[in-house]
């Protein structure tokens, strides 16, 4: 069995692929480490999947390739790539050149020391600097600030993870930005290191401008499953309970202004206000009722522990 297994997301990339195939043999052979390299296609139009499978032939003994049946995104396919490894430390890099698989023993070096997530740093990232570099930039203080989880590069897909660190959680959607967050939400101790980045040579960029916004939004979800989904009353509770208590004082204010000033409650447009804040408390005091009976069912039809053990110690 590998004790290392590459996961490589592909979309069509097929001038890249024996390129990138002749960088890791060349990174492998300077570790003494059994390895497997599995390439996940995602559904490319172009000729990736010939590329593959000349790869897989040439390679029996380390490549192994997944074939989606169309698009399905690069989530899905670094999740693929996640359940057919078989390696316990799984390395996660791009199929477009950009990232250097000679990084790759000096992550592991780093893996040695004790961390259970190595997360590669474009510091000197060759991309468009208005288009790419600077939104990545705000995107990553926007989750470093949020999350808790301090890194200067989330998009870096070179990464290098104990697989134990991916296990309580799956991956959906376009959340493979955030694995450090879920990983550290788990226990993981993680660190980042500084890795090359080439120019892109053939092929397009994949991402432009609109990731940044899809960043913004996945973040919402993110921390919500991280800080509530195990107790949503606290923020659908403390939301309905601002609204009623601001409701309250509305309606407070409305009454002394009654008699201080005999100025009418109900023809005011703030005792509309203060009605529908009451209302809008009560409601969202009820939707966590909701979520909480969801929560629950989710975990104990599933089984899904609310715990992560890192070891075990005596017998």
């Amino acid at each position: 069995m590998p004790e290392l297994s590459l996961i490589i997301p592909v979309y069509n990339e097929e001038e890249n692929l024996p390129l990138l195939m002749e960088g890791i043999c060349v990174a492998m052979q300077l570790l003494n480490r059994e390895w497997e390299a599995i390439f996940v296609d995602d559904g490319s139009t172009d000729h990736s999947l010939d590329a593959l499978k000349r790869l897989v032939v040439a390679n029996p003994e380390h490549v192994r390739a997944v074939i989606f049946r169309r698009n399905f995104g690069q989530t899905a396919a670094i999740a693929a790539g996640i359940d057919y490894a078989r390696g316990s430390i799984i390395i996660l890099l791009d199929a477009d050149l950009q990232n250097d698989p000679a990084d790759i023993p000096m992550l592991l070096a780093k893996l040695d020391e004790g961390y259970d997530l190595v997360s590669g740093w474009r510091k000197d990232r060759q991309d468009n600097r208005f288009t790419r570099t600077i939104p990545s930039n705000i995107a990553n203080g926007l989750i470093s600030s949020v999350t808790g989880v301090h890194l200067h590069d989330y998009g870096c897909t070179l990464k290098a993870y104990r697989r134990d660190a991916l296990e309580g959680f799956r991956l959906y959607g376009e959340m493979h930005r955030f694995i450090p967050v879920f990983a550290h939400s788990v226990g993981a101790k993680i660190t980042e290191l500084p890795v090359h980045h080439h120019a892109r040579k053939f092929g397009k960029a994949k991402y432009g401008l609109d990731r940044t916004v899809k960043v913004i939004l996945d973040l919402f979800t993110v921390k919500f499953l991280l800080d509530y989904s195990h107790k949503p009353m606290r923020l659908f509770g403390g939301a309905g309970i601002t609204l009623m208590f601001i409701s309250a004082l509305t309606l407070l204010a409305l009454f002394i202004r009654k008699l201080l000033e005999g100025v009418p409650i109900l023809t005011s447009p703030l005792f509309s206000l203060g009605v529908m804040f009451f209302i809008l408390g009560f409601q969202s005091i009820l939707m966590g009722l909701i979520a909480e009976l969801l929560a629950r069912t989710y975990h104990e039809s599933q089984k899904k522990p609310t715990y992560t053990i890192r070891q075990f110690l005596g017998k």
